[in-house]
């Protein structure tokens, strides 16, 4: 799809890099853990119980959408806690995919990785995605894709060598697990037994997949729906870097839409082997 005028024109790196210097002040400004569970009594629109540092997280991103529409861009804007929000795109496009602080209880409790997460689209899936920003604020790293370009860390471009890594017997030796709820961990032991070596849970979509996308990690799986703002900028810098992504509830491996709903399981791998056996382990059924 040829890329709209408005989509050309935004600057949409130094956008997300501003929102991502006043996500650092707003997490510095309340240091502790008692400070940042506290909650502002209502819901998202993902169904989340809202805290007062998402809500604040939102408002700074949504202040950078306010100046690039000031400026004269049109789109629309999808977030975690706002919903939908037009900004005069035609038909609704490009779409701004948002998880202000992907890691919300990582944030919270201070546990190092938690993420800013911004996507923009030229259509309404996975597919469309072109641009891709994630900043991990533990270990203070920028991940950035443009669709066609490759990916960067730190303004470093990534490798696309596929640089997976299996122990001796062949199983993947490293495979990032989230939604890592103890029931869904126990339903999935026997598939992981089978393929993987050694789990790991971040806590956060978002940073996984960019460990994939740096092949720190052989590959990742969530265990039940992942939602878009989670994913849709960490699957764009994973494909970028030459890694593999599905969505497993879809023939079309990137179908998925740019919502709010949890459609589907999403498994990455740095090999297409990986990424088969990623696909085993199994997912929670949908309510």
């Amino acid at each position: 799809m040829t890329l709209a005028p408005e989509a050309q024109e935004a600057d949409w790196l130094e956008a997300s890099r501003r929102a991502t210097d006043a996500l650092r002040e707003i997490l510095n400004d309340a240091p502790t853990t008692a400070e940042r569970v506290r909650e502002t009594g209502t819901r998202g629109e993902g169904g989340d119980s809202t805290l007062l540092i998402d809500a604040a997280a939102e408002d700074a991103v949504f202040a950078e959408l306010d100046r690039l529409h000031a400026e004269g861009h049109r789109f629309s804007a999808v977030s975690e806690e706002r919903g939908v929000v037009d900004y005069g795109g035609a038909r609704g496009l490009p779409l701004v995919v948002i998880d202000p602080i992907d890691g919300s209880l990582n944030a919270k409790r201070r546990i190092p990785h938690h993420s800013i997460s911004i996507a923009v689209a030229d259509g309404r899936t996975m597919a469309d995605v072109f641009f891709g920003y994630v900043y991990d604020f533990g270990p203070d790293e920028e991940w950035v894709a443009y669709r066609g370009a490759g990916a960067t860390l730190d303004g470093v471009a990534l490798p696309t060598e596929p640089a997976e890594r299996r122990t001796r017997d062949g199983l993947i030796e490293l495979l990032g697990i989230e939604s890592a709820d103890p029931r869904w961990i126990a339903q999935a032991a026997g598939v992981l037994e089978e393929t993987t070596h050694r789990v790991r849970a971040m806590g956060t979509i978002a940073v996984t997949l960019c460990q994939v996308a740096a092949a720190r990690l052989d590959a990742m799986a969530t265990l039940k729906g992942c939602r878009a703002v989670d994913a849709a900028a960490g699957q764009l810098i994973v494909r970028e870097a030459g890694g593999h992504v599905a969505f497993t509830r879809y023939r079309d491996p990137l179908g998925a839409p740019l919502d709010l709903e949890p459609h589907s399981a999403l498994v990455a791998a740095r090999t297409e082997r990986g990424l088969a056996e990623a696909s085993r382990v199994p997912q929670m059924p949908r309510a």
